[in-house]
């Protein structure tokens, strides 16, 4: 068993432990006593987030700056960039409509408005919301300091400079090897980190479902039974629409891809961030053929803009929500919701919750109370698992897809990590 398996399997272990261990503080132990053991174990998975978040600034940047520099042409640059945006924003039309759809189809809010368990309508969920204008998106997407950038891993505007850095570092000529060669040696060396950070992986996974199970207990699983069923009966459905698009451009070997994603995917869902799997989604991606300049390009812009799993529930939730308190939304008003969440979710970070900032300023919009987040509180870790695994999936697609394009998908490697950097 090599290593990636063998640390796909202890996850798997710790996830199936950490139930188990989450049912029997739940069961045996007083309500208090229950919400002290999940805050200790919280503080392990905050922890193991922490180093990730530690790895992900010098690895973006290290990763795409050598990327781009060995590209040597800003027509290229723009060429890739080009290409993968097309193929978000039609991946994210697919998730908002089939989210659209599948509330619309299922009704999930029906039955909890005829419950009467609903939220008063003015209680505040405490969710900090705010707006999105085109001025700020512009003056957050450009970086006033680069280290503040880094300091706040803000990937897009790490994009942003690394872009411009690479550029000019590609115009400069033979005068800047050194510096991209000493770059080169830190993207390797995080890379080394985060192997060591990896090791860490069962113990935070084990961490994170034993705590939420402990303080929200199986029980809170079978009062949204029916809700949690249908949205992951949507996520399946969204991984089967997105291999399959991907197959069409992939073949077969669209299959090879998910087997080279399952750590991250596992690691995304158990952990419920995005963020924990990039470091080996973007090695996942080098042993299954993708040139790295390619990938280290591609893969932190998805994490800005092509998270699927997260649309996809944006509009599940927001109608489900709509539903539950008798409100009824024409189709015009739905599709007018879908482009304001396309808008919205730009940027979305790929943590923790972050989706529920997004739905909740675009319920006030829509004049639907927003207390009905608290509907969806208790169980939001759970459907966060779902969607965050979904992100991996849908980002690592549209990389290997934005390669073949390219013509830059080469033979699968057994250890990209060690390899020069392509």
């Amino acid at each position: 068993m090599n290593n990636r398996n063998r640390l796909t399997t202890y996850i798997l272990i710790a996830l199936v432990l950490g139930i188990v261990v989450g049912y029997l503080v739940n069961a045996n132990v007083s309500t208090e006593q229950a919400k002290s053991f999940s805050d200790a174990m919280s503080l392990i998975t905050t922890l193991f987030l922490r180093l990730i978040k530690m790895i992900i600034a010098p690895l973006v940047f290290s990763t795409l700056v050598v990327g781009i520099a060995k590209m040597g042409d800003a027509k290229e640059v723009g060429r890739i960039g080009v290409k993968a945006l097309g193929w978000f924003i039609i991946a994210s039309i697919i998730s908002l409509s089939l989210g659209l759809v599948l509330v619309n189809l299922f009704r999930p809010g029906d039955a909890m408005a005829v419950s009467g368990a609903l939220p008063a309508v003015g209680t505040s969920s405490g969710i900090v919301t705010s707006s999105l204008t085109l001025k700020e998106f512009i003056t957050h997407l450009v970086p006033s300091s680069i280290v503040d950038g880094m300091a706040k891993n803000e990937i897009l505007q790490i994009v942003v400079f690394s872009l411009f850095f690479g550029t000019a570092a590609a115009a400069v000529g033979a005068r800047a090897t050194p510096l991209i060669d000493a770059v080169d040696g830190v993207a390797h060396i995080m890379l080394k980190v985060t192997g060591y950070v990896m090791n860490f992986a069962p113990v935070a996974v084990l961490a994170a479902v034993a705590g939420i199970i402990a303080k929200s207990g199986l029980g809170v699983l079978s009062t949204y039974g029916i809700f949690m069923a249908e949205f992951y009966f949507g996520i399946v459905l969204l991984w089967v629409v997105l291999i399959l698009i991907g197959m069409a451009f992939l073949g077969p070997r669209v299959l090879r891809l998910i087997a080279e994603l399952r750590g991250p995917t596992l690691l995304a869902f158990s952990t419920a961030s995005s963020e924990a799997a990039f470091p080996k989604t973007l090695e996942g991606l080098e042993r299954f053929g993708v040139k790295n300049r390619l990938a280290a390009f591609v893969l932190p812009i998805g994490y800005s803009f092509n998270l699927d799993g997260s649309m996809m529930y944006c509009t599940f939730a927001a109608v489900f929500i709509a539903q539950a308190y008798g409100i009824e939304l024409s189709l015009s008003t739905q599709l007018t919701m879908m482009l304001v969440l396309m808008l919205t979710s730009k940027g979305m970070a790929g943590v923790p919750r972050a989706s529920l900032v997004v739905i909740a300023a675009t319920l006030s919009q829509f004049n639907i109370p927003e207390a009905g987040l608290l509907l969806l509180l208790g169980i939001d870790h759970f459907l966060d698992m779902a969607r965050s695994a979904t992100n991996v999936i849908g980002n690592g697609i549209a990389t290997a897809v934005v390669a073949k394009w390219e013509g830059d998908l080469g033979e699968p490697t057994k250890d990209p990590a060690i390899a020069p950097l392509r």
